[in-house]
């Protein structure tokens, strides 16, 4: 398929709802954050036992996109899709009602799991509809969606407050979830056929045994828990150690936002013009070079600003890692890209979702959180520097899988 054609078929709409299934998650998790004091109360729980909702919406995400994916390469795109959306809707619903906290950890756990449909057959559609750079630049589109997703949800919920309690926040995720099904139905078309090949446990077999799959899943799975390190660990960095206020911190939390959202820019255009592997080492250097000189200005316990101008590119580097990462992790899987796309999604949130709390265990928590963002960019580099004997060349297409 040629350039011109794949972008024709990502119509505006098209990319706006695959961007809105793929900020399903970071939308899941950070909406209700400001309710979190309100529902620690009401169930009488401990901060530490309510953040466990959380915890239990990432592992679903991260559930889900492996059952997901290789059901869509079986099934088609839409029905698992659609089936998955009215469940995250209804399970939205249902956290409203949960009778203890308990209950709302294990709806937390089915929510994200059906949410999870929509972030893999997002990435499904567009590696069934573009050759591998296109896909690099829609991934780049898609991640600066997300990018901007769990910063103006906490913003949004913090609004919705004012007019309604938590469980308030959970019917408007449910609205969110009707919305996206109403928007699939009509705008998404069908970009793979159902078929009659093998079950889920052989196409994850057939994923696997991809080489060039498994490399720059490794290399995506390490820039992406450089990411979540910051995410998950940013707050006590910044407030308790370098005793930002919480104003000062979401202000903060934006601004490597906006970097996350310039970069995905950069890499883009990268793309376009070199493709896709030479954006993804541009942006593991990049990391690699700011987390390391993280390491160094932690032991000397810089100024925070300091810390702030060097951990601004290292953060919005991913940017440029994740979509390239992305692309050429997929490109050999014609007939699995739902299943490759699970398993990716997998490793990202089950992986990072583990590794901060692994981390924050081990003394300083600022020193944890950048050695741990050192060690992830490093690795990855020195993975993405190996991966390049398996691959294809950058600008060879990928075959399209659209049958008709």
């Amino acid at each position: 398929m040629s350039h011109s054609r794949a972008e024709q078929r990502l119509s505006p709409a098209t990319l706006g709802v695959l961007g809105a299934l793929s900020a399903i998650g970071p939308l899941s998790m950070a909406l209700y954050l400001p309710a979190l004091p309100s529902l620690t109360a009401r169930f009488g729980a401990s901060p530490a036992h309510a953040e466990l909702t959380v915890t239990a919406c990432m592992l679903g995400l991260a559930a889900g996109q492996i059952i997901v994916g290789p059901l869509s390469d079986r099934y088609g795109r839409r029905v698992p899709l659609l089936i998955g959306l009215m469940l995250y809707a209804l399970s939205s619903l249902a956290c409203a009602f949960a009778p203890t906290l308990t209950a709302l950890i294990g709806l937390r756990f089915a929510q994200g799991a059906f949410g999870g449909a929509g972030i893999v057959i997002a990435r499904a559609i567009v590696r069934d509809l573009c050759d591998t750079a296109t896909a690099a630049r829609v991934f780049s589109t898609l991640v600066m969606i997300t990018s901007v997703a769990p910063v103006l949800a906490p913003l949004a919920g913090g609004q919705l407050l004012l007019v309604t309690s938590w469980q308030g926040i959970f019917v408007a995720l449910s609205v969110i979830g009707v919305a996206l099904l109403v928007a699939s139905i009509v705008v998404l078309p069908e970009s793979r056929r159902a078929s009659t090949g093998p079950s889920s446990p052989w196409r994850l077999s057939a994923v696997f045994g991809d080489r060039q799959f498994v490399a720059y899943a490794v290399v995506l799975t390490l820039g992406s828990a450089m990411l979540y390190c910051y995410v998950e660990m940013s707050s006590f960095v910044l407030q308790h150690h370098f005793g930002l206020s919480a104003q000062q911190y979401s202000f903060a939390f934006a601004t490597m936002a906006g970097g996350m959202v310039v970069a995905a820019s950069i890499g883009s255009a990268l793309v376009r013009r070199r493709g896709a592997r030479y954006s993804l080492l541009a942006g593991l250097i990049v990391a690699a070079v700011g987390a390391t000189a993280l390491l160094v200005v932690t032991v000397y316990d810089v100024p925070v600003l300091v810390f702030l101008a060097i951990l601004l590119p290292t953060v919005s580097s991913v940017s440029m890692v994740v979509p390239a990462g992305t692309a050429l992790s997929l490109v050999n899987q014609d007939a699995n890209a739902g299943a490759a796309a699970g398993v990716v999604g997998l490793l990202q949130f089950g992986v990072g979702g583990m590794l901060a709390p692994v981390l924050s265990g081990s003394g300083s928590i600022t020193l944890a959180m950048v050695a741990g963002m050192a060690s992830c960019a490093i690795a990855g580099l020195v993975a993405a520097v190996l991966a390049r004997h398996l691959t294809v060349p950058p600008h060879q297409p990928a075959r399209t899988v659209v049958k008709r």
